[in-house]
């Protein structure tokens, strides 16, 4: 009898990773990673796992029906769990094409895919299958300062060419349940942060500029609020959401850790103060840089968890104290996985988002 498994695309991505590695040290089934392994899709976020009998890869894109077919029927998961996608506002904003051809049509193929697998499944089988489609808050738009926080009946309202890709991969979702039938769960999160992350993102991106003593640039003035969430707690409750969720459901998923992006910064220049200090003796707090704002920049995000927390069981073990010193301290201590990220690709990146915009 073929050993169970499920699939995971995207599994060599920041969050997919993390999911995997988690997986892996807690749960039975074995985990077969999908993952096209684009400029973010990073296999050394995976080399503590990559021995392990548990742990397969495939080399292949979301968008390929037929090798996602193919890799269904061969493997036969029991879940499909949705990671893969384009996922950085600012390069949306750049080159919208990538993520809707990623985000929707990607997911349109991969959904065609399952449908066919799970619809061939024996009915007590195809009962118990799982499609699980991880998604992002910023598709619910942007709250004002004492807005009540988004929950789970939240209109859409995605304002970046990101997020409004994720609103129509997450309809799909919700369309191939109510029309086929299949069994998919939805989550969706607030920003992550943690271990392996590409440092396009604020927080790796702070740490990484700092410690090489470079400008700290920030968005208008700084005050544009999101809520913080420690990638592990994602994943645990993506497990759960997995074993626990209702078919057709929607989950919020949030770490109750509403931050503005200038408050983020000086926590992690406090602490590489702490942990790493200067050569020079300044504090990194003087080289925070205000530049231009990105355009439509959302001003503030925040979860309402109370419906993974009733029925998923679920609450984040860390607060945003205990999971950024987690994380300056991993990237202090993983040198040569950075070495080996900032490479040319993220290089060009740097100086195509922030060479060109002007000091505020």
């Amino acid at each position: 009898m073929a050993q169970t498994c499920i699939i995971v695309t995207g599994g060599a991505g920041f969050i997919g990773a993390n999911f995997v590695q988690q997986w892996i040290s807690t749960e039975p089934a074995a985990v077969i990673n999908l993952d096209k392994l684009t400029y973010a899709g990073n296999p050394a976020s995976l080399r503590a796992v990559e021995a392990n009998p548990n742990y397969a890869f495939t080399h292949a894109d979301i968008g390929d029906f037929a090798a996602v077919s193919r890799l269904l029927a061969q493997r036969k998961p029991v879940a499909v769990v949705n990671f893969a996608a384009e996922s950085h506002v600012d390069r949306s904003i750049h080159g919208p094409g990538e993520f809707v051809q990623t985000n929707l049509v990607g997911t349109f193929q991969l959904l065609e895919a399952v449908r066919g697998y799970w619809s061939a499944l024996p009915a007590d089988v195809g009962r118990r299958f799982r499609f699980l489609h991880v998604s992002t808050d910023e598709v619910y738009g942007s709250l004002q300062p004492g807005d009540a926080p988004f929950t789970e009946q939240t209109p859409y309202a995605p304002n970046s060419p990101y997020s409004a890709s994720k609103a129509g991969s997450d309809h799909l979702v919700r369309a191939y349940h109510h029309t086929y039938g299949l069994p998919t769960i939805t989550t969706n999160c607030s920003n992550n942060y943690g271990p392996y992350q590409f440092p396009e993102k604020l927080i790796p991106l702070i740490i990484l500029n700092a410690l090489a003593g470079k400008p700290l640039p920030i968005y208008g003035d700084g005050l544009n609020v999101r809520d913080w969430l420690y990638v592990g707690d994602h994943c645990t409750a993506v497990r759960l959401a997995l074993s626990k969720g209702r078919p057709g459901e929607t989950y919020n998923i949030g770490g109750n850790n509403e931050r503005a992006n200038i408050d983020v910064v000086r926590t992690i220049c406090r602490i590489l103060d702490e942990l790493r200090p200067a050569d020079s003796r300044k504090p990194y707090e003087s080289l925070i840089t205000f530049v231009a704002d990105r355009p439509g920049h959302d001003r503030r995000y925040a979860i309402d968890a109370t419906k993974s927390s009733d029925e998923l069981g679920w609450k984040p073990a860390e607060t945003f104290e205990s999971g950024i010193r987690k994380t300056v301290r991993w990237y202090l201590d993983n040198s040569d996985w950075v070495q080996g990220v900032v490479s040319g690709e993220y290089r060009k990146w740097m100086a195509k988002n922030y060479d060109t915009r002007e000091a505020t």
